[in-house]
Parts: C-alpha cells; structure tokens; sequence
C-alpha cells in the first residue's frame, strides 16, 4: 500500500496497529498507565493475532514478524531465546549487545556486526524508514524521553507508515516520565514470546530458569551472611568517578542481585539512581562514607574476569582512598553486568554472581548449556 501523504514511504501491511500509539502514549501517563488494554494474545481473523502490552495497546499482527527494528538488547536477546535471532535488524548501540554467552550454546549464535546502530550522537528517524521492519519492539516513550528531535508527532508517522510500537522500558525503574505499568523480565519475555508466536518455547525456557532458580536459592547462605553491593557504572581501566545505580530498584538489570539476596549499599544514604533526569556521580570518598561489602562496577562486559581485576581492581587496590574500601581489601569488586540484559544473559549472570558472591557454596556450571541450546534451536 503506497501512503496517501505524497512522501512516497511503503506502509507495512503485515502488521496493523489496533490503537494508535499516540492515543496509547497520551493515555500512558494517567494512573495505571493501562493504555489500551493490557490482555494477553488473543487470537483474531484467520491468522491474524492480537498482543497488547502497556504503554504501546494492543498490536494485531497478520502474521509473524520477520524484521524487528530493536533498540534494547534485552529484547533482543529474548528473540534469540525464542529462536528469532534472524528477525533482529537493529539495537540502540551495538557495543551494549554482549553476545559472547551465546558462544557457549551450540547452534546459537547472532550476526551482530549486521545489526544498524538506531544511536548514532541522536535518534535519526529515517533510519526506521530505511530499516522498514515488520514491528518496532521499542517502547516509544523511551525515543521521546531520552533522544532530542523525536517527537510524538515522528512517533505517529512511523507507526502509521512503517509499523507499529510495541514493548516497554524495563531494565530500570527511576525514570520519573514512565508513570505507567513496568514489567518483569519473563512477563516481557511472554509477551515477546506472544509475537513470535512461540508461547510453548518461553514455557520451557521459563521451567529452567526456574529449575535453576529453585536449586541455587535452596542453598544460599542466610540473609544475614549475605554482602550488599553498590552498582555503578565508570568505563575505562583507571575509574575515579561512578554513575551510582540503586540495587534497590526493581528493573530486569538488577534480577539476579535480587534473587541472589544482595541488597542495596546505598539504602538510606539519599544517593539517588542513574536515571534519565539524574546524571549525578560519586566519588572514593563518597563510597567509603557507605563502605561497601562489594562494588558492581558497568561497562566492563568485555572483558574476562581476570582481565577486570588486572586493571580496574588493580588500580583501585593501589588508590590512595579506593584502597581502604573493604571490599577493595576483599576483592569484592566485580563487573556489574550488562544494563540491558535478557533471558539467556540472565542464566550466566545468575551463575557468574552466585559463584562470584559464594565460591563456597556454588563453582562450576549451574546449568545445563546444552539444554538451553535445544530450546532456542527447537532439539529439544
């Protein structure tokens, strides 16, 4: 269908939108934020089928999408998951997609070099235009929130001449914009799984994360034993300033602190969390007010664990002020994890803190590799 507006953009007809995202994103504010509805997959005309998540409504979908535009690799590792690695087209920044984990599951893998980078110093929106994907799995608010030049007005254009939104910004939680329902890692996961038509595949991954879940807490230490932790993020070898993030919150980036029972290190210190309306920064002096248990440092993903403590450990053991944090003297200062994060990073951060946190209690592998590979890869 050619769009009637003269600019001479094909309209995507394999999706149609069952509520416009402008009316969705307007509705999205009020209490609740339950933007045209929030039911599950169900069902339509012929193969038609309708998903409906907060704040995006619901979304009929003629059949399943086969070129996602993507910014979150979160949701982009759950289309892995769901074995639809090939319908992802892009991610917001390449670099923040760590893909390495797949390397240890036989059969899976992405092609992430292939993938357009939508962040490129702003949020050009022709690049969607020039993407042309079936769906765009992005919460809309978060193009309108964080990027200047993307207005409602571009949001509603893509919607109507490209295809719909859907999705939901999930990996944190302190963003005072998004006033309307969150989600957890597996209720996304569902409704993805939702879209990709693959609710039986989720059920599986969903059993063995919970199988592992289950296992590992039956041993963990009492709460009292347990460290706390302060997340931040500093890039480069040599830090000596942090973004504080708060373990307390609730996104899908902290799960596994969560279930692993590591609380906040900055719980009623009024250090707030990195959103998009705060960019404060902390210093060593700030951290040994608190003094820590352990720090999780970001933005270290690409590097071994070895590596991680031969440079950014090292240095900080040989700081004037770094050096008298207990968990410096301890060795308690990890990589803190991807920011975006999705199921199957899930599992290897479950494990990788669990053994890191409790090497007393868990070593080796906590799960089954192979097992999971047979899910996404359909063997099993």
């Amino acid at each position: 269908m050619v769009d009637d507006s003269g600019s001479g953009r094909t309209r995507r007809d394999v999706l149609t939108a069952g509520a416009g995202v402008g009316v969705a994103a307007a509705l999205a504010g009020c209490t609740g934020g339950f933007a045209a509805g929030d039911g599950d997959g169900d069902g339509g005309d012929g193969d038609s089928y309708t998903v409906s998540m907060v704040p995006t409504g619901d979304v009929t979908l003629d059949g399943v999408p086969e070129s996602v535009t993507n910014y979150f690799p979160g949701y982009a590792d759950m289309a892995v998951a769901l074995g639809h690695g090939d319908s992802i087209n892009s991610v917001g920044v390449r670099s923040r997609y760590y893909t390495g984990v797949y390397e240890e599951l036989d059969g899976v893998s992405i092609d992430k070099d292939s993938l357009t980078e939508l962040y490129q110093s702003g949020i050009d929106t022709e690049v969607f235009y020039e993407l042309a994907g079936d769906l765009h799995l992005i919460d809309p608010n978060w193009l309108r929130n964080n990027f200047g030049g993307v207005e409602q007005a571009d949001i509603d254009e893509l919607a109507e001449n490209v295809a719909p939104f859907f999705g939901n910004t999930i990996f944190r939680r302190t963003d005072s914009w998004h006033d309307y329902r969150y989600y957890t890692l597996y209720e996304a996961f569902e409704k993805v799984a939702e879209v990709y038509q693959e609710t039986e595949r989720f059920q599986s991954f969903q059993s063995l994360h919970d199988d592992l879940l289950a296992s590992v807490q039956a041993d963990l230490p009492p709460a009292r034993e347990r460290p706390n932790g302060l997340l931040c993020f500093a890039a480069g070898d040599e830090p000596e300033l942090f973004y504080p993030a708060r373990l307390s919150d609730k996104g899908t980036s902290k799960k596994q602190f969560h279930d692993l029972g590591i609380s906040d290190a900055l719980a009623g210190s009024g250090v707030e969390g990195l959103s998009t309306n705060d960019r404060g920064q902390i210093d060593y002096e700030a951290m040994l007010e608190v003094d820590p248990d352990s720090i999780l440092i970001r933005g270290h993903e690409t590097k071994t664990e070895q590596e991680f403590r031969n440079t950014v450990l090292s240095f900080m053991q040989d700081h004037d002020t770094a050096s008298q944090l207990t968990a410096v003297q301890e060795g308690r200062v990890f990589r803190g994890g991807p920011i975006y994060e999705g199921p199957i990073q899930n599992l290897f951060l479950t494990e990788r803190f669990a053994t890191a946190y409790f090497p007393d209690v868990y070593s080796g592998e906590l799960f089954d590799r192979d097992e999971v590979a047979s899910i996404i890869t359909g063997d099993n």
